[in-house]
């Protein structure tokens, strides 16, 4: 049996833990050690705390990078402001990232938008897979499509923010005698790519039959609370929301006066912030939710677009309200409302008209068919056969 490092480096979202806690539960079921190398070590406790396993904290950029262009035009200049613009700050993160290899020490590293794990990984000859939604694995041979594809292609910035990136990355595989990559989507692919998403919501669009998609990764909703919602009539709408937001309050407002029974969980209400808005039709969750039991329950979802419950949304065929707060969410945002099964808020004037759009996924059926679509075509989906065939999948690429 192998020993298996399961990565997260970049990206904030509790997400990420969480698809390496579906993928742990398996690969321990098949006799293989697994350590955890995660960004955050608090806001994760009480999402792995029923799992007896090693938690490192994760190297990361910890700093401001001074200079770069406004605004971020490919994956390039997201990983240029993570230190990718400096081999000598990459080899300083990797040298971190060594360290923990050998500690642990990992015969498979299992990459989360780690890229820097990846390099190391490389480093020392340790095979590597990469995990993740499609915006954090772009497509292989080919050079890193645009964030912005609406505008005018930057393809000066591009090439030269892509070309900085390698050239950090292989000036670092040279100090260690480790072959070059050849192009950067390498650093975040990995030597096997497992794509876990549905075609559907793909940012980089890729042509169903060209890729094998896993589907997302659902982490167990083992000790998340049952949904408690307001007392009455109105319709159920459930809200995740993360914050502070400027829009919260509004939204809020608007589904209080369309007379909606709303049951809200936010990260920062829950550890004691003040909630941007009260009321006898508004409850906010103290703990996480039972999404599988929530979701079924609300004619429609907020949220802010992160992929696991945009998925899940649509799974249970619920349409959604989608407050976007990144380039990763606002593309996902995007192919919903493609789809017709949601509203991206992202893509309309500011201000918003709340009680408009509200009434309108009240009101309107076709948001939920197109949702119910959805779920028909992917009601053989199996969150737990899913992690099982990763688990499967990642077995077989142990030294």
């Amino acid at each position: 049996m192998a020993n298996i490092l399961l990565s997260w480096e970049l990206g904030r979202a509790l997400g990420h833990a969480g698809r390496l806690k579906s993928l742990a539960l398996p690969l321990r079921a098949r006799g293989h050690e697994v350590s955890f190398a995660l960004r955050d070590l608090v806001h994760t406790q009480r999402l792995l705390h029923d799992i007896d396993a090693p938690k490192f904290q994760a190297p990361f950029w910890q700093h401001r990078v001074e200079g770069l262009p406004p605004g971020e035009a490919s994956l390039a200049d997201i990983l240029l402001a993570c230190g990718w613009i400096d081999a000598g700050a990459v080899h300083g993160l990797v040298e971190g990232w060594r360290a923990l290899l050998q500690a642990t020490q990992a015969d498979l590293v299992v990459c989360d938008y780690a890229p820097t794990a990846r390099l190391a990984a490389r480093s020392l000859g340790i095979p590597s897979a990469a995990v993740g939604a499609g915006f954090t694995m772009p497509p292989a041979l080919k050079a890193l499509p645009p964030l912005r594809d609406w505008e005018p292609a930057q393809r000066e910035r591009m090439a030269a923010g892509e070309a900085r990136v390698l050239d950090s990355a292989n000036k670092v595989l040279a100090r260690y005698g480790a072959p070059p990559l050849a192009q950067a989507s390498g650093l975040l692919l990995g030597d096997a790519p497992l794509l876990c998403t549905f075609p559907e919501l793909d940012p980089w669009r890729r042509p169903a039959d060209s890729v094998y998609w896993y589907g997302p990764n659902i982490a167990l909703s083992a000790g998340a609370a049952a949904p408690q919602w307001p007392a009455g009539e109105g319709a159920r709408v459930f809200a995740y929301l993360s914050g502070p937001h400027p829009e919260h309050g509004a939204l809020l407002a608007a589904l209080q006066a369309a007379g909606c029974r709303t049951l809200c969980y936010s990260p920062e209400v829950a550890a004691g912030a003040r909630p941007p808005a009260n009321g006898e039709s508004i409850a906010w969750a103290r703990a996480p939710v039972d999404l599988a039991r929530a979701l079924p329950e609300s004619e429609f979802v907020v949220c802010h677009a992160g992929e696991s419950t945009v998925s899940q949304a649509l799974l249970a065929g619920r349409p959604l309200l989608l407050m976007p707060q990144s380039a990763e969410s606002f593309l996902t945002a995007r192919r919903v409302r493609e789809m017709g099964a949601g509203i991206n808020i992202g893509e309309l004037a500011r201000p918003p008209d709340w009680p408009a759009i509200v009434r309108v996924l009240l009101e309107q059926a076709s948001y939920r068919q197109a949702a119910q679509v959805f779920a028909q075509r992917h009601a053989d989906f199996d969150a737990q056969r899913q992690a099982e065939s990763l688990a499967e999948t990642l077995g077989t690429l142990c030294r």
